[in-house]
C-alpha cells in the first residue's frame, strides 16, 4: 500500500463514524487515540499507523479492511458507455457503490410492487410513466421526477413505447435509515 492509499482512509472513516451517530471525542474515548489526530485522519492530513488504523477501526465497530474498500469505493471513477445499451435494463452504476442506478428503456411493465430499504428517485428521461405509490397514482412524462422514500411500496410501469427511465437509489447495503431515538 502506498501513502496515497493510505490517506484515502480518512474519507471511510468519517462516514463510518457519523453512520454510527458517534462524535471525534466518542472515538477517541473508545479508541486511545486524540480528538486532533482523530481529525487529521479524516480530513487526510495524517496517515495512520497499521496500529492506529486498527484502533479507529475497533472503535468504529469495523476492520481496517473494510475501511480501506469503503475508501476505494469512494474514489471510483467509471465510466458506462450508451453505446454498451440494449433494449430493457442496464446498470449505470457498476459495482459495489453506494448509489445504484438503472436506465429501463421500452415497454416495461412488470406488474411487481417494490419497497426499498432506503431513498430513490425515478426520472423520466423520455416517453411517461405510471407509478402507484402509497394508495395513489401518479403520472409522469419527459422531464419529471419522482422521489420515494425508503419503505415506501410502490409499482410502475412505461406507457408509452421509447420511454426511458432512470432509477437510482440509495444501495441496500447501506444503512441510510434514520432512527429518531438519536
Amino acid at each position: 500500500m502506498d501513502d496515497k492509499e493510505a490517506l484515502r482512509v480518512g474519507a471511510a472513516v468519517r462516514r463510518r463514524r457519523r453512520s454510527l451517530g458517534l462524535t471525534l471525542a466518542a472515538v477517541a474515548a473508545r479508541s486511545g487515540l486524540s480528538v486532533p489526530f482523530l481529525s487529521q485522519i479524516e480530513n487526510e492530513r495524517a496517515r495512520p499507523s497499521t496500529r492506529s488504523l486498527e484502533r479507529v477501526a475497533d472503535a468504529l465497530e469495523t476492520t481496517p479492511a473494510r475501511l480501506h474498500a469503503a475508501a476505494d469505493s469512494a474514489r471510483t471513477v467509471d465510466v458506462v458507455r450508451a453505446a454498451d445499451a440494449g433494449p430493457g435494463v442496464r446498470r449505470v452504476v457498476r459495482g459495489g457503490h453506494q448509489l445504484n442506478a438503472k436506465e429501463f428503456t421500452g415497454e416495461q411493465d412488470t406488474g411487481r410492487e417494490y419497497q426499498h430499504r432506503n431513498d430513490e428517485i425515478m426520472y423520466i428521461a423520455d416517453g411517461a410513466a405510471e407509478v402507484e405509490a402509497e394508495g395513489r397514482a401518479y403520472r409522469l412524462e419527459r422531464g419529471d421526477t419522482l422521489y420515494l422514500s425508503g419503505g415506501v411500496r410502490h409499482r410502475w410501469r412505461a406507457t408509452e413505447p421509447g420511454t426511458r427511465i432512470l432509477v437510482v437509489s440509495v444501495a441496500e447495503h447501506i444503512d441510510a435509515t434514520v432512527d429518531p431515538r438519536r
